[in-house]
């Protein structure tokens, strides 16, 4: 595997940018990894509703910062490959919420496996030294997206 260029930046503006554009390029890279055909759209608001447990549309729509009709159109689609359910909330029967299934669970697991598989298999063919400078950011960047950099 071919070695990048290394670029010492002068500063936190030049590592903001050098990061911004090394993460959104590894992120689109490994959603690609998914090969599922759902997109990245239906992939996500799939895992939002699996770790929030029964989002109503408006609060799927808010994690995803899609509209009320783009989240619409995505639970349809879900639903229609039997992925989630919708279900009328027990408190407030005019409340709709969306809860995975057993099928859409199983098909979120194999996309992050895939993730997981090609990251792991990357991460191998990297050197030692590389894997503990990415253990280091990684550590880094988990305190960053918690708010407690």
């Amino acid at each position: 595997m071919p070695q990048s260029k290394t670029t010492i930046t002068t500063g936190p503006a030049d590592l903001a940018v050098d990061l911004r554009h090394a993460i959104a390029r590894f992120s689109r890279v490994l959603r690609q990894q998914d090969r599922n055909g759902l997109g990245a759209t239906l992939t996500a608001a799939l895992a939002s509703v699996s770790r929030h447990g029964s989002p109503t549309h408006g609060e799927l729509a808010s994690m995803e910062n899609v509209a009320p009709p783009t989240i619409t159109a995505v639970v349809g689609k879900m639903e229609s490959l039997g992925f989630v359910t919708r279900e009328s909330d027990q408190t407030d029967r005019r409340v709709t919420r969306i809860r995975i299934t057993p099928l859409g669970q199983a098909e979120l697991d194999r996309a992050r496996t895939r993730r997981t598989e090609w990251l792991q298999a990357e991460l191998e063919a990297l050197s030692a030294d590389d894997r503990a400078l990415l253990d280091a950011a990684a550590a880094v960047l988990t305190r960053i997206t918690e708010g407690t950099p």
